[in-house]
């Protein structure tokens, strides 16, 4: 296990096989519709070296996670070995107390070891909200290429649905 952050009360840290469980459950208790497989696939994929998962912990117990994709093949920057930040999550219960900005650092210090540039994704329904403030006061600025829908730009009036395949996507340069 490696250790990102730790001021004795927040932990950001990589993943533990255990953590899927967690997660699903949680997302589940929320009403959304996770599948185990994905977060199970999280930790194959770090263990591959893929993906990087940050697992927050707040007083010893996992409040959210996020992961950092290091060679995307979709979105603006696909295939350009450009590192994604993805699935940004802190639980409900525990808003508020700087988790998604220690996850946010740890995740960009990582991308700048490989990169003067970060990218994601944001989705454009209320849900999305706290995300998108922390993006835009954290630095990140739309790309200039729209909406996207279902992995496409979406076309000029072309219709869709506001669900979380509709999104934003942003970047921030990493250089100092």
């Amino acid at each position: 296990m490696k250790i990102y952050y730790d001021d004795g009360t927040i932990r950001i840290r990589s993943m533990l096989p255990e953590d899927a469980k967690i997660l699903y459950d949680t997302y589940l208790s929320y009403g959304w519709h996770p599948q185990l497989e994905n977060y199970e696939n999280y930790y194959k994929e770090q263990e591959s070296g893929e993906r990087i998962v940050f697992i927050a912990e707040y007083e010893g117990e996992v409040k959210g996670q996020c992961t950092l994709v290091l060679h995307p093949s979709e979105g603006p920057w696909g295939g350009q070995n450009y590192p994604e930040i993805v699935d940004l999550t802190v639980f409900f219960d525990i808003h508020g107390k700087g988790i998604g900005n220690k996850l946010l650092d740890a995740t960009e210090a990582e991308a700048a070891k490989i990169s003067d540039m970060v990218f994601l994704a944001v989705g454009l329904h209320s849900g999305y909200g706290p995300a998108q403030r922390i993006y835009v006061k954290r630095g990140y600025i739309p790309d200039g290429s729209g909406v996207w829908y279902q992995n496409k730009v979406l076309d000029q009036y072309a219709p869709c649905v506001n669900d979380d395949d509709l999104l934003l996507f942003m970047s921030k340069s990493l250089k100092k």
